[in-house]
């Protein structure tokens, strides 16, 4: 990282701690930095920094883990041609319940309508339903409860 650059994540880590912002985005030319700051109590502690190109799309794209009891993404199988892809409208921490102990809104199998909740995202201490677009069966959950996902990151497919 260039010395410029580093400079410039030092004053965005400084401005969303003075401001206490949970996420901040900035793109100059060809690179995207994306700071995010985590709960001390729960991570470690300091900002996490994401910097790539902006042609990449989303920051930070899906590392392939599957939620547990989930089936796992397979680049041999990948998405089907019918496979609708859920993806996270904002930056955020991802919950598959309403509420720690709670059944998850929907499980890999599970039928939905248009309109049904599919998980929240903790975004700015705000919880967002994230509400499925599609009718259809739950074919791959692709994020693991709690786990930060990025702007763009797939969350769900479902298959009509």
């Amino acid at each position: 990282m260039e010395q410029d650059e580093a400079a410039r994540v030092r004053a965005l880590g400084e401005i969303a701690a003075e401001f206490d912002l949970d996420a901040i985005r900035v793109r100059t030319g060809d690179t995207e930095i994306e700071i995010v700051r985590r709960d001390p109590a729960a991570h470690a502690p300091g900002p996490v920094v994401y910097a790539a190109p902006a042609v990449m799309g989303a920051v930070g794209a899906a590392n392939g883990a599957a939620a547990p009891g989930a089936e796992a993404p397979s680049p041999a199988r990948g998405a089907g041609a019918n496979v609708r892809k859920v993806t996270a409208p904002v930056v955020g921490v991802f919950y598959r319940a309403a509420a720690p102990g709670a059944d998850p809104f929907v499980e890999v199998g599970s039928r939905v309508q248009a309109g049904d909740t599919l998980c929240i995202l903790e975004a700015m201490k705000l919880m967002n339903e994230i509400n499925s677009e599609y009718a259809g069966v739950v074919s791959n959950v692709l994020v693991e409860n709690g786990e930060l996902v990025s702007l763009g990151q797939e969350l769900f497919w479902i298959e009509p």
